[in-house]
């Protein structure tokens, strides 16, 4: 079976307050963007073992760490033995790692749902969300990718009747790995005046001074190439323009048929993309 994880951008993210289990109350929009990776698992007609290749943009770190290889195990875990064959997995990789895209968390959301259907597993929707979650704190929203009021760790949903069909939005990301704990280190977590559920209500034009990401004014203090990036898409005449996650890609919501020509320096990341 294959499937085409996406990914996500986030509109507006304030860190409210730490919590007791080391983790973070947060308040987000989590809107879906079509980019995708591909990702497919199939038995494996020729070995006991399961087998994983994958190919495309360069993933950090051990494959055994992948999260399509953690929701396997995990799911494994929660079914009787040979439930779930030995496969053959492999993905290809179109989204950047570690760039708040959420790319590696749709991965592995995305395999708990290519299991379920594959293998007939018939898990509610809400066994899968806990599952997700046990992967990480932005999984849970892959499983039913739609525009969504995000709060707790970012678990806690609620759709919103958020559309943004009249815009185009360009994707850019400068190649800058940022550190998700030091990030959160430079937060001073504070209860928002208002609601994101409510400020991403305003016209886009209004969001500038409102809908804010906590994480983009240390961000791009640190890295000025993010904050040249986020200069240099209003001077494009983005209508809105914000760091998506902890960083680094940045993102620019455009009128249709108003974005000129990317011209971005070697390494860049750029997607132009009609919502």
């Amino acid at each position: 079976m294959l499937v085409f994880p996406g990914c996500k951008i986030n509109i507006g993210l304030r860190i409210v307050s730490r919590r007791d289990d080391g983790y973070h109350n947060l308040e987000t929009v989590f809107y879906p963007v079509p980019v995708h990776d591909a990702l497919e698992a199939l038995p494996n007609r020729h070995s006991p073992t399961d087998e994983w290749t994958q190919t495309g943009l360069t993933i950090a770190g051990d494959p055994a760490n992948n999260l399509c290889l953690r929701a396997l195990a995990l799911l494994r875990q929660q079914l009787p033995p040979d439930t779930i064959p030995a496969l053959c997995m492999h993905l290809h990789k179109a989204i950047p790692m570690g760039a708040g895209l959420g790319g590696g968390s749709a991965d592995g959301a995305y395999m708990l749902r290519l299991l379920n259907d594959q293998f007939g597993l018939a898990l509610p929707r809400q066994q899968l969300l806990n599952l997700a979650l046990e992967l990480g704190s932005d999984c849970p929203f892959f499983i039913d990718p739609q525009p969504c009021f995000a709060w707790g760790r970012g678990e806690l949903m609620e759709p919103l009747p958020l559309q943004l069909s009249g815009y185009e939005l360009v994707l850019v990301n400068p190649g800058i790995h940022v550190n998700t704990g030091w990030a959160f280190g430079q937060i001073k977590p504070a209860q928002p005046a208002s609601s994101l559920a409510e400020l991403v209500q305003l016209p886009v034009a209004e969001w500038r001074q409102q809908v804010i990401n906590d994480f983009e004014a240390p961000v791009a203090a640190a890295h000025p190439a993010v904050a040249q990036l986020l200069k240099q898409l209003y001077a494009q005449g983005a209508v809105y323009a914000a760091m998506s996650g902890s960083g680094s890609t940045c993102y620019g919501l455009f009128a249709a048929g108003t974005v000129p020509p990317q011209a971005w320096p070697e390494g860049y990341w750029c997607r132009v993309l009609a919502l």
